[in-house]
C-alpha cells in the first residue's frame, strides 16, 4: 500500500492512507455493520439525553446540564472518526486529504480535552452535592455551571491548536500510510521525517498539565466524597450517596486510563495493534456507555423519558 518510499518527496498537501482496523474483506463488511449500529446508538442515545434534558424543566440542574454537554461532546468527537471509518470499510477508499487529516486530529483532541475537563467539573459537582448539600444551589448555580462548561469547551478548542499548527508544518516523506483507523498525533509523528521532538514535548507537557490538573481535582473531590459517605450511619444512606457518583467514577477510570496509556509516553513505545484497541475503548465504547450508565439507570431520566413518551403518544 506504500505508493512512495523516496524520502526526498514531501507529501504535505496531498493524501494520506489510513490503514484501518483490518484488511480482511470479511471483517470489513462485518465491521461496517457493527460500527454503523454503534454509531447510530451513540447519536440516538446522546441526542435523546440532550433533548430530554432541554425539554424537562425538572432536569434543569447542574448535574444534568453537565450531562447534556457530555452527550454533545460524545456526538461530536465520534462524528470526527466513525463516518470516515465507515466509508473506509464499505468503499475500501482509505485515502484522506492532508488537511482533512489535520482537522480530524484537531477536533478529536479538542473534544477529548473538553471531556476530561468536563468530567472534572462533574466530580466537583458531586463533591458539593454530597459534602455540602445545604450550600449546593449557592455553590453550583446554573451561572457557575455554565462558566465551568464554557471553560471546558474553550480550553478544549484552544489546547490542540498548537499541535495542529506544528504537525501541519512537518514533512511526511518516508511514507504516507497512517497505521491507525483515524488521524491521531502519534501515528502522524511516526511517519514524519522531520524532527518531531518539539511536538512530542508540547504534547507531553500540555497533556500532563491538563490531565494532572483535572485528575487532581477529581481525586481530591472523591477523597472528600468517600470520607463523607463513610461517616453516614445508615446503610441505605451510604448506598444512595455512593450511587449518585458511581457511574461518573466508572467513566473517569476508563477514560483517564486509556488517555494516559496512549498519550503520556514517548513514540518509541508505540505499538499499533495495542493502541488501536485502546483507542476504540475511549473513541467508541465510552460514548456508548455514557447514555447507559449516566441516564438509563437514573430514575429521574427514566421518569422524564416516560413523560415525554406519554405526551408524544397523545
Amino acid at each position: 500500500m506504500l505508493l512512495q518510499n523516496d524520502p526526498s518527496l514531501n507529501f504535505n498537501g496531498t493524501d494520506f492512507i489510513i490503514e484501518g482496523l483490518s484488511n480482511a474483506p470479511k471483517f470489513q463488511y462485518l465491521g461496517f455493520i457493527v460500527f454503523l449500529l454503534i454509531y447510530l446508538v451513540i447519536i440516538f442515545g446522546n441526542a435523546s439525553i440532550s433533548s430530554v434534558i432541554c425539554w424537562d424543566s425538572r432536569l434543569h440542574t447542574p448535574m444534568y446540564f453537565f450531562l447534556m454537554n457530555l452527550s454533545i461532546i460524545d456526538i461530536v468527537y465520534t462524528s470526527t472518526i466513525l463516518p470516515k471509518l465507515l466509508n473506509v470499510l464499505i468503499t475500501k477508499n482509505n485515502t484522506i486529504s492532508f488537511w482533512g487529516c489535520i482537522y480530524q486530529m484537531y477536533f478529536f483532541l479538542a473534544m477529548a480535552c473538553a471531556e476530561v475537563l468536563l468530567l472534572a467539573a462533574m466530580a466537583y459537582d458531586r463533591y458539593v452535592a454530597i459534602c455540602h448539600p445545604l450550600h449546593y444551589m449557592a455553590l453550583m448555580s446554573l451561572r457557575q455551571s455554565a462558566g465551568l462548561a464554557v471553560t471546558a469547551w474553550s480550553i478544549g478548542f484552544l489546547d490542540p491548536s498548537g499541535h495542529a499548527v506544528l504537525i501541519s508544518r512537518l514533512t511526511f516523506c518516508a511514507s504516507r500510510l497512517i497505521d491507525h483507523f483515524f488521524c491521531d498525533v502519534i501515528p502522524l509523528l511516526k511517519i514524519s521525517c522531520s524532527d518531531t521532538s518539539k511536538v512530542e514535548l508540547i504534547n507531553y507537557l500540555e497533556g500532563s498539565l491538563i490531565l494532572s490538573s483535572a485528575f487532581v481535582l477529581t481525586l481530591v473531590s472523591y477523597i472528600f466524597i468517600i470520607s463523607t459517605i463513610v461517616k453516614i450511619k445508615s446503610t441505605e444512606g451510604r448506598r444512595k450517596a455512593f450511587s449518585t457518583c458511581s457511574s461518573h467514577l466508572t467513566c473517569v477510570v476508563v477514560f483517564y486510563g486509556t488517555i494516559i496509556c496512549l498519550y503520556m509516553r514517548p513514540t518509541t513505545s508505540y505499538t499499533p495493534k495495542q493502541d488501536k484497541f485502546i483507542s476504540l475503548l475511549y473513541a467508541v465504547l465510552i460514548p456508548v456507555l455514557n447514555p447507559v450508565i449516566y441516564s438509563l439507570k437514573n430514575q429521574e431520566m427514566k421518569s422524564a423519558f416516560m413523560k415525554l413518551k406519554s405526551q408524544l403518544a397523545y
